[in-house]
């Protein structure tokens, strides 16, 4: 029997195996046997989707903070500059 050299999978196609198994409209040894990959593989990479998920949010929760953040800086410095302006035509010292 001809041994098979070592393949890479891309990132897609193990989120594909991995939300196939997720899912569980099929048991483990279908999903291994469709893609030809040994089922503890499709196991690990369904355990990997499972742990990484949750940072999947909270990277969103992190970006939206930081435009959050970075808009309300930008809103302060055109008030101050409007300030500046305001007191500097009203003749008001500072």
């Amino acid at each position: 029997m001809a041994r098979r050299s070592r393949r890479k999978h891309g990132g897609a196609f193990k989120a594909k195996v991995a939300v196939e198994a997720i899912q569980g409209v099929k048991t483990v040894p279908e999903i291994a046997r469709r893609h030809e990959v040994h089922p503890s593989q499709v196991n690990a990479w369904k355990k990997q989707a499972f742990e990484g998920l949750p940072s999947v949010f909270e990277t969103q929760e992190r970006e939206n903070t930081d435009k959050l953040v970075a808009s309300l800086y930008e809103q302060v410095g055109r008030l101050q500059v409007e300030l500046q302006w305001l007191k500097k035509k009203s003749g008001a010292a500072d």
